[in-house]
């Protein structure tokens, strides 16, 4: 079987569905060490507090946990540091626009393998107020109880 193409989710980052209405996705790549890279293939890789900024018309993620590989040897080594997302030019000065003129803001959605390289989904995403983050939990129950009198029914 031909797996070209498939994608492996390594890390997600739930909570930003929560807090956030999620206009528009972009795919990018990131820059890691050897080390790393095994660290975030082997699932130890968290993207929970992590947000991605541009900063001299380049793209970066903050705040992403990814700890030292239990094999990697180097000796300075911190798990928060800044990395850099890569995107095409297009895409840096389409999403720079957006969020210049609307007020958005980028967030990582998730982390996952794609032909053997680790990649990054970005948001552009609008904060959602309280009553939103109310209203979206009011519905996923509605949701879950539905789900659950259909399964009584069907069996």
């Amino acid at each position: 079987m031909n797996n070209r193409g498939a994608y492996r989710s390594l890390s997600r980052n739930k909570k930003a569905y929560f807090d956030y209405e999620i206009l528009d996705t972009v795919e990018g790549g990131l820059v890691l060490t050897g080390g790393e890279v095994k660290s975030v293939k082997s699932g130890l890789a968290s993207i929970k507090e992590s947000y991605v900024t541009i900063k001299d018309d380049e793209i970066w993620l903050l705040g992403a946990h990814i700890p030292q590989w239990k094999g990697d040897t180097g000796g300075d080594y911190d798990p928060l540091r800044i990395r850099k997302i890569l995107l095409r030019r297009e895409e840096i000065d389409s999403l720079k626009g957006k969020i210049n003129e609307r007020g958005l803001t980028l967030v990582c959605l998730r982390l996952y393998e794609k032909r053997g390289k680790v990649k990054i989904e970005i948001g552009l995403a609008r904060g959602k107020k309280r009553f939103e983050k109310r209203q979206t939990e009011r519905e996923r129950q509605l949701n879950k109880e539905l789900q659950q009198e259909r399964r009584k029914y069907m069996v």
